[in-house]
């Protein structure tokens, strides 16, 4: 399991532990450490932020006085010296930080939210110029007033029942797009999302090969030999260039230490080759979380 299955969720899937979506976590007021890492003094405020900077500038017809979006409220606190990678990995830990989901957890979480309102995306207004994309699913947005807020978001803010939100993963499945859920405020679960390399996360960690911003799933996936055609369908959908191809074999291969368990593979193979398991039944992936390394 990873470091946040054990720190909050007493050794079971942290995403899955109805404590961390509570409102006591919402309205509280935050630790000294947590105060002078992310500046605000609750939840709330750091996520009417986030609303405000993130997802307001990403809403079609709505201006906004802000250049340029951010992830989440920025510092004005001036920097003499920039953080070490390890000292900018606990802070991202401590304020900010993802893990992905293959589908199967995603409707897990989809089933123990209380509300789910899927609002346009930041990343794709910021990485494709792309206005109101709504890839973006936030939980339990009204009970932090977010709509006697922002008002003017009121009509673009889509508040959706849990089928219909478990269909539209599921067509984003089948596209190849891969989920992940967010905290704000470690634990408090804000969001589930759907990414690809238009996502800032995505980009920032894997394509630019910088900090790590989300762990890998709880799972990897794994190929039947006795069953896959050499087809290669799943080779495209893989983000994280975990597959190759054996030409003599006729075969497609997953690296367990390179693959993030996302899953979505499998929406294409036409012969079931493709299973999940748990990360920890693979001797060479059980504790890679972050870089290829054993953290």
């Amino acid at each position: 399991m990873c470091e946040f299955c054990t720190k909050h969720g007493e050794g079971k899937k942290w995403y899955l532990q109805i404590e961390n979506y509570a409102d006591e976590l919402l309205y509280e007021e935050l630790s000294s450490r947590q105060k002078d890492i992310i500046e605000v003094k609750t939840r709330v405020e750091y996520l009417n932020n986030l609303f405000e900077n993130f997802v307001m500038p990403a809403i079609s017809n709505l201006s906004t006085e802000k250049d340029e979006p951010q992830h989440a409220p920025t510092s004005t606190k001036p920097e003499d010296v920039l953080p070490s990678e390890e000292t900018s990995l606990i802070n991202r830990k401590i304020e900010h930080f993802g893990q992905i989901l293959p589908i199967e957890d995603a409707e897990e979480v989809i089933n123990i939210a209380s509300s789910i309102t899927r609002m346009a995306c930041g990343c794709r207004l910021i990485n494709a110029g792309k206005k109101d994309e709504r890839y973006h699913f936030g939980l339990m947005v009204d009970r932090r007033g977010t709509f006697d807020k922002f008002p003017d978001a009121a009509s673009s803010l889509e508040v959706l029942d849990k089928e219909k939100t478990k269909e539209i993963f599921r067509r984003y499945d089948e596209d190849g797009m891969i989920h992940m859920i967010w905290t704000a405020v470690t634990p408090y679960v804000m969001c589930l999302c759907n990414c690809d390399r238009d996502c800032s996360n995505y980009k920032k960690y894997i394509q630019k090969r910088g900090g790590p911003r989300f762990f890998r799933a709880e799972y990897i996936c794994k190929v039947d030999w006795n069953i896959c055609k050499g087809c290669r369908s799943c080779m495209s959908r893989c983000q994280f260039g975990a597959k190759t191809y054996s030409a003599a074999l006729g075969k497609v291969f997953i690296d367990p230490t390179r693959c993030f368990g996302c899953g979505v593979c499998r929406a294409t193979c036409q012969n079931d080759a493709i299973t999940l398991i748990p990360r920890h039944e693979s001797t060479e992936a059980a504790n890679i979380w972050l870089k290829d390394t054993t953290r």
